[in-house]
Formats: structure tokens, sequence, C-alpha cells
């Protein structure tokens, strides 16, 4: 599994986190979780950038 798979897997266990901190009404957890998806998501968006170079 690539870096950018394992980002990936972890933005959408953050996005499910943060859903159920939401259900849940914890309202302090779903920011911090929302800005971890943040980071996570810019981390994967850089990733992918870095491998497009010659993979066709």
């Amino acid at each position: 599994m690539s870096r950018g798979d394992q980002l990936e897997e972890l933005a959408s266990d953050l996005s499910r986190a943060a859903e159920a901190a939401r259900r849940l009404g914890l309202p302090t957890t779903v920011y911090l979780l929302s800005m971890a998806l943040v980071e996570v998501r810019e981390a994967a968006a850089a990733d992918n950038d870095g491998n497009d170079d010659g993979a066709a």
C-alpha cells in the first residue's frame, strides 16, 4: 500500500470519526478531527502531485 493510499484511508477514517462525533454532539472533537482531516487531505494531494511524473 502506497503512502498516498494510506493517507486516503486515514482521511476516510477521520471523516467517519468526525461524523460520529457530530452525531454524539461533541463539537470540540468534530473541530479537531476536521482540522486533522484538512491536514491529511493536503498531505495526500501533495503526495499525489509528487507521483505524477512519468506514470503513464
